[in-house]
């Protein structure tokens, strides 16, 4: 057996033309909607980037319990599972968070792995000449953006960029390895992630005039450019968009010459969307998880199925994907996943569940049923109590204050830390949900959100589902108190 996911960060749904889009030039997108299953109904479960990827390795909610973080001691990892099982484990990225503090162990789960450098702000080229930084929207200033533009400055052509030579290591591994069996190869890569760096031939794809300061970097915060920036900063988004369609298109000619089709599992995923000014809003993590964020892009094609060119109503979740994988290796999956294989699902859009989770440590946790969206805010503006739960105290680029750490209290264990006590520290959230208030949207009046209802019956039923979901996910008290819940735990 045989399997390949391929995983892009921030990859918009709407921005793609299996799902509706008639502007991206994407045409390897709908090429693997033809040959896959594509679905309709998939959410994210934690967000944002280590989050979403924990979840990929154990199957299981990480929002309620801890924030951004590595893998725990008590963690199933999917890769690693499949190692011991006798199946080589191969991951190729440039998602540089997996080399910083707060997510260093994660690559090492599987059994070979290679990176390659450069996105974003990522500390690679150290480059100390005095350097000219382009004056630029929203962006600009710190040692962050400057390296930045280190990085840019050694990445002119298109072999030269960082998704380039991930998909070209993850290439060669599919050369060396195509007439091999017991191999999972995970293709991994930053882009479409701000900022939206790639180079002219993918921008000409989308000739327009603008006269502007250059823009291919938003923040997190409302809108407040013209719209001719805000079209400027989106055809940057398809630039990149676009060059992510051409590498997965290497993927499928490669495929298709060394007949990998016949007995390779393939999926095509990401962790998130991204606001591009709806809403009034850019970015993520700063704001109610519309469905731009929530709602994502997701492709299977089961070799022993063969189903192609079909579409599944089902929905479905990041959690999903580990279970899925280990059932087609033949692996039993931990008692602690919460996440259920999608083989019938892709056969025949069996239901997998009723309802979903999603959200972000300290922001509104949200449930949805695929009809409705319940966002649930904290119940005081002091987003209190809110902890954090972990072995590895870490944030996104270094390990947590001396001053977070002088006050940790021992919790017990949960369901899944395999009786591990774990520290409770006082924790802080990127988002201040109170202040956007508890929002219940009707999809199926109102696909766009544009209108939250009052429907206490609606309401109290999306209540029960989210409680059902957060006690199956062993869910710390404390969470329920912080959303006026107490009573229903």
């Amino acid at each position: 057996m045989k399997a390949i996911m391929i995983m892009f960060d921030s990859l918009n749904l709407r921005m793609l033309p299996p799902y509706g889009c008639d502007w991206v030039h994407a045409p390897n997108f709908q090429r693997l909607a033809n040959r896959c299953v594509t679905f309709d109904n998939c959410y994210v479960g934690s967000m944002p980037c280590m989050p979403a990827r924990r979840e990929i390795h154990t199957g299981r909610y990480n929002f309620l319990h801890r924030s951004w973080g590595a893998v725990e001691p008590f963690d199933d990892s999917m890769p690693e599972l499949l190692k011991l099982h006798g199946t080589h484990t191969h991951l190729v990225s440039d998602h540089y968070h997996y080399w910083e503090e707060g997510g260093y162990n994660y690559h090492t789960r599987y059994s070979t792995w290679e990176i390659s450098r450069g996105q974003e702000g990522d500390p690679w080229k150290g480059d100390l000449r005095a350097i000219e930084i382009p004056k630029t929207l929203n962006q600009g200033g710190t040692l962050w953006h400057r390296q930045d533009w280190v990085n840019r400055s050694y990445m002119q052509k298109d072999v030269d960029l960082s998704q380039a030579k991930t998909f070209a290591m993850g290439l060669e591994f599919m050369h060396t390895n195509a007439k091999e069996d017991n191999w999972f190869l995970h293709i991994e890569t930053f882009d479409p992630h701000e900022p939206y760096y790639t180079t002219q031939r993918y921008k000409d794809l989308y000739p327009h005039e603008y006269h502007g300061l250059p823009y291919d970097w938003p923040g997190y915060h409302p809108v407040t450019e013209k719209s001719e920036e805000v079209m400027e900063c989106r055809y940057n988004n398809a630039a990149l968009v676009s060059t992510c369609d051409e590498h997965l298109g290497k993927v499928l000619d490669a495929m298709d010459e060394l007949d990998l089709w016949k007995d390779t599992l393939l999926i095509v995923n990401t962790d998130h969307g991204f606001l591009l000014g709806e809403h009034d809003w850019w970015g993520k993590c700063a704001q109610p998880f519309y469905n731009e964020i929530a709602h994502i892009p997701f492709f299977i094609w089961d070799p022993r199925c063969g189903i192609s060119g079909e579409r599944r109503k089902s929905l479905v979740q990041t959690i999903d994907i580990p279970a899925t994988i280990l059932e087609y290796f033949g692996v039993n999956r931990p008692a602690d996943m919460e996440g259920k294989p999608l083989a019938d699902t892709v056969r025949d859009d069996t239901p997998v569940r009723e309802a979903g989770l999603f959200g972000i440590h300290g922001g509104h946790v949200n449930v949805t049923d695929g009809k409705y969206v319940y966002m649930r805010a904290p119940a005081n503006d002091k987003n209190d109590p809110l902890y954090e739960y972990t072995l590895i105290p870490t944030h996104m680029k270094h390990i947590f204050d001396v001053k977070e750490l002088q006050d940790i209290q021992l919790e017990e264990p949960f369901r899944f830390t395999k009786g591990c006590r774990t520290m409770k520290i006082a924790g802080r959230s990127w988002v201040n949900a109170h202040l956007f208030g508890t929002l219940l949207f009707d999809l199926e009046k109102d696909p766009g959100q544009e209108h939250p209802i009052s429907d206490p019956d609606v309401e109290a039923k999306m209540i029960q589902k989210m409680v059902n979901l957060m006690n199956e996910n062993d869910s710390p008290a404390d969470q329920f108190i912080r959303l006026g819940l107490k009573d229903m735990q």
